[in-house]
């Protein structure tokens, strides 16, 4: 049987690198890898199916399974996943000390159904009381003017959301003082050019995002993989070989990133962080599958359906290919 020749689209990480360097190989797949920002990734996937495999955003790949027309099958690895507590950036001229302070203001956001924006209002209703009704959202480009949704979404009855001015940013809208803060992933550059006036919501959003943790044991997920429908109708076998690639990447990164003789990133006191990332969240701290990451997800599913970006309520095991809810052991 000849090996299939699959478009992988990915973002350049080290638990992804050892399948982009060859390391580690897809058993049937030959790869053609493309390392691209999510955002491209993102919309070219969803606008018009162009991979074969390619990371995924959840919250959109939900919206697409709600819906029932979503062109990829999820295979249950999740190559990103971050706390969002550092994702609040406001004006430090404008009296908001605390996240209640959030009411009522001008609030910005690149797209509202995205991942690290759902997590943000989760977080910020069920521990602030801060409903997302109570905000008045401006979406828009945060560096690019004329951003617009990934996927057509309808916004419940209430919540409040107007498009940026036309050839505006979010970034010169925080830094003229037009919006009161921006949430969202990626850090806006006014922020870091370290303004005196833009500053993060919580001083210390590590402590804040561990006192999360501590309470709700989520390590947020932000992105899954997809791999094309058709695809895993035709090879029925691929899903769980693409499970087991990335599983096995993913243990060749760990492996580097314990090794202490060189550190294999630019980052002081990393054998000291990966030692405190276990004693939190349990020494596999990034868990691929399923089970382990079942009560994350379906908080995250409640919550994408409450903040009505899904019409209905999506079962965590919909969003997998069933050969990957499953793994064979030795």
């Amino acid at each position: 049987m000849s090996k299939l020749e699959l478009s992988i689209a990915v973002g350049d990480y080290d638990r992804l690198r050892p399948l982009i360097d060859g390391t580690v190989a897809i058993d049937g797949v030959t790869p053609v890898f493309m390392t691209l920002d999510p955002e491209e990734i993102f919309f070219r996937a969803f606008q018009h199916a162009e991979f074969d495999i390619a990371e995924l955003s959840l919250s959109s790949f939900i919206v697409r399974a709600a819906r029932g027309d979503n062109p990829y099958v999820g295979i249950p690895v999740f190559p990103s996943r971050a706390f969002r507590h550092s994702g609040i950036y406001i004006r430090t001229d404008r009296s908001i000390r605390a996240p209640g302070d959030l009411k009522g203001r001008k609030v910005g956001l690149a797209e509202y159904q995205l991942t690290a924006n759902v997590w943000i209002r989760a977080f910020l209703q069920d521990d602030f009381g801060v409903d997302p009704v109570s905000i008045r959202w401006v979406r828009g480009g945060v560096e690019e003017p004329g951003r617009i949704e990934k996927l057509p979404i309808t916004l419940p009855p209430g919540v409040s959301l107007t498009e940026a001015p036309p050839g505006r940013s979010l970034s010169e809208l925080l830094l003229a003082g037009e919006i009161d803060a921006l949430i969202g992933p990626r850090t806006p550059s006014v922020m870091i050019a370290a303004n005196p006036h833009i500053g993060w919501l919580f001083p210390d959003p590590r402590s804040a995002a561990i006192d999360n943790y501590r309470r709700t044991g989520n390590f947020p997920i932000m992105h899954l993989i997809g791999v094309r429908k058709t695809l895993a109708e035709q090879h029925a076998w691929l899903p769980a070989a693409v499970l087991k690639a990335f599983d096995k990447a993913k243990a060749v990164a760990v492996t580097k990133l314990t090794d202490t003789s060189a550190s294999k990133v630019m980052l002081p006191f990393v054998d000291q962080q990966l030692q405190e990332a276990r004693n939190l969240l349990g020494r596999d701290f990034w868990p691929y599958g399923l089970s382990p990451n079942r009560s994350c997800l379906d908080y995250f599913l409640q919550q994408h359906h409450k903040q009505g970006l899904s019409h209905r309520l999506v079962a965590a095991a919909e969003l997998f290919h069933p050969a990957t809810l499953d793994v064979a052991r030795i």
